[in-house]
């Protein structure tokens, strides 16, 4: 299983940014796909998460200004961000959860900064 990221980089306070992940070696339908983000001397934590009965959820600090959307068939999800903030810099990571097996991408950087 591979997770390629990408569309991260560097944005104005308020500014949009919108990351996509592509799934590869990967057959199964039934699994969850989403974002995590990690600043230095953190834990990863939860951005926002889509799961296979089209259900999501997001972190709190997130909720209202970034979105998730996934398409089965290309098997890609995208987080579509908006009204960034600085505290959203972070790298963030690509993360699928199939049967309690955790599978993560490399990780692209986001940078909000004026």
């Amino acid at each position: 299983v591979q997770l390629q990221a990408s569309g991260g980089g560097l944005v104005q306070p308020r500014g949009s940014l919108r990351l996509s992940c592509a799934v590869s070696g990967f057959t199964a339908d039934d699994y969850a796909i989403g974002w995590f983000r990690q600043t230095p001397g953190n834990q990863r934590e939860l951005v926002a998460r889509t799961y296979s009965n089209g259900s999501t959820t997001y972190a709190d600090s997130v909720k209202g200004r970034f979105t998730i959307s996934r398409d089965n068939v290309r098997r890609t999800v995208a987080l579509q961000m908006h009204s960034l903030k600085p505290e959203d810099t972070a790298i963030y990571y690509c993360h699928v959860l199939f049967r309690s097996r955790n599978y993560w991408g490399q990780g692209t950087q986001v940078t909000v900064s004026s």
